[in-house]
């Protein structure tokens, strides 16, 4: 629930039954067993996941939430002021999660990942990335609640309208920031001294009118044998950031078809749009939250909104999260469609492409084919059988 999220992979996870599975390049019938299985742990633990989450926060919302408030009102400290109350009571909630939680992260992100042959990192590793990445996502949400909190005593019955066009402010300014502030402290990022490769780059952006601050390499590596890549930022701040482990195993022509569809995103305006989209889940879920927390409560006075309320509005919002996830995905998977077409058509590497997709199969243990039920809910990116299959229609064009 607290964790940042990590990168977008550039391709989703897969499972048995398509025909275009079988012919998935250089992936072997073990290959394709393995990944079959990986795939499917992955899922598990997913769905675990968010169970627990809605689990956990019904339990804190309407069970533990009151008699824990009026626990902290015994403070003095606390009894007259929301604020470090509401603070408290999350700083509880957030780290109680993490002890809940920690058993499952723990064998999704490190035993599963060691099991398959995907990570790089020791125990210690391991949960020192853990330990700093859930630190970010405690101090965001502490952010993130209290001024919404604020929001809402103040504003009163229109507190959902300005909390969705706060949020939508800084998720802007987060877009700014993540490549020069958030993601050096989760990875050591260095600016990339291939000149071939970086004028190959820069010159799939002419004509496009996207401008890059410059082109990077992120140490992945030290991780993960997974391969990604991404284009970062908004404005000044927009960059290519390459995985070592992309850098490594791809091609030159290889990286310029996956950098091609990157840019797809920019030329069709999908970061604007995804940030619009967003601002409309936005008004949609503030508004839902209004009126649970007005039926919960019976509130009439904003301004005597009790910070026990705060799981309930927690929970609220991870169930509408995980109610829009198909939704966003089947938008995402749409845009990804869009640039892989671009790819093809401003690169005409179309053997580059087809090879990147076997090589994304083999390093990241991608199952080409999941079942289309599992597709629809959960995978934000195309299977790897419908991409290779789009080369192939595009080539008899």
């Amino acid at each position: 629930m607290t964790s940042v999220p990590e990168s977008a992979n550039p391709v989703a996870p897969a499972s048995p039954a398509a025909p275009a599975a079988a012919d998935c390049g250089p992936l072997t019938a073990e290959q394709l067993a393995e990944a079959r299985q990986y795939g499917r742990l992955e899922l598990i633990c997913g769905l675990a996941d968010k169970l627990l989450d809605l689990v956990y926060l019904a339990v804190m919302a309407f069970l533990v939430a009151r008699p824990l408030d009026a626990y902290l009102q015994r403070s003095a400290l606390l009894a007259g002021n929301d604020s470090l109350r509401l603070a408290a009571l999350l700083l509880i909630t957030l780290l109680v999660h993490l002890g809940v939680s920690l058993p499952l992260s723990y064998y999704s992100g490190h035993v599963l990942e060691h099991r398959f042959g995907l990570s790089n990192q020791d125990f210690r590793q391991w949960l020192w990335r853990y330990a700093k990445r859930n630190a970010l996502a405690i101090g965001f949400s502490l952010a993130m609640f209290l001024g919404l909190y604020w929001i809402i005593w103040l504003s009163g019955g229109v507190w959902w309208l300005v909390a969705a066009a706060a949020f939508f402010l800084v998720s802007v300014v987060l877009g700014q920031l993540a490549p020069i502030v958030i993601l050096p402290l989760l990875y050591q990022i260095e600016r990339l001294d291939a000149d071939e490769l970086s004028e190959r780059l820069v010159r799939l952006t002419r004509g496009t009118g996207l401008s890059i601050e410059g082109v990077y390499r992120m140490k992945l590596s030290a991780e993960t044998v997974k391969a990604n890549a991404m284009l970062a930022g908004l404005g000044r701040t927009r960059r290519v950031i390459l995985g070592d482990t992309l850098l490594a195993e791809f091609s030159l022509d290889e990286i310029q078809v996956i950098f091609a569809h990157e840019i797809g995103h920019h030329v069709y305006h999908h970061i604007p749009k995804m940030m619009l989209t967003g601002g409309l889940y936005s008004v949609l879920g503030f508004w839902i939250c209004d009126r649970i927390l007005v039926g919960y409560t019976g509130l009439v006075d904003y301004t005597t909104l009790g910070v026990h309320t705060l799981p309930l509005l927690m929970f609220a919002l991870t169930l509408l999260s995980v109610l829009l996830e198909p939704l966003h995905n089947t938008i995402s998977r749409r845009y990804e469609r869009q640039c892989d077409r671009y790819a093809l058509a401003q690169t005409g590497l179309r053997d580059a492409y087809v090879s990147a997709f076997h090589k994304l199969a083999r390093l990241n243990k991608d199952h080409p084919s999941p079942h289309p039920l599992e597709v629809l809910l959960f995978h934000s990116h195309p299977p790897i059988a419908q991409r290779l299959a789009l080369a192939e229609s595009d080539a008899r064009l």
